[in-house]
């Protein structure tokens, strides 16, 4: 998929572009344990947790620009609206 990641990586997919990394030994021998306890390859863990982890990042890249957007203008209710909400709990039985 061209201009980003698919939003769930299938574990058992095993088409796209294969690629070598290092990883820590322990950390290899851990993944393979899940990947056992899972039923999945370890290319399929490795897949999901990888596009897990950039679907989080990705998100907190949204949270950021809303913070932005946010940060410049005012959270305040208008006048009007606080009053009405101000006068429906004045009706309301607490």
């Amino acid at each position: 998929m061209t201009g980003g990641l698919a939003p769930r990586v299938t574990p058992r997919d095993t088409s796209g572009m294969k690629t070598a990394i290092s990883l820590p030994d322990e950390l290899l021998e851990s993944a393979d344990a899940l990947a056992r306890r899972l039923g999945m390859s370890r290319s399929g863990l490795i897949a999901t947790a990888l596009a897990e982890y950039v679907a989080k990042h990705r998100a907190s890249n949204i949270t950021e620009r809303l913070d932005a957007v946010y940060s410049v203008e005012s959270s305040e209710p208008d006048a009007s609206l606080k009053e009405a909400q101000r006068r429906a709990l004045l009706r309301q039985r607490w």
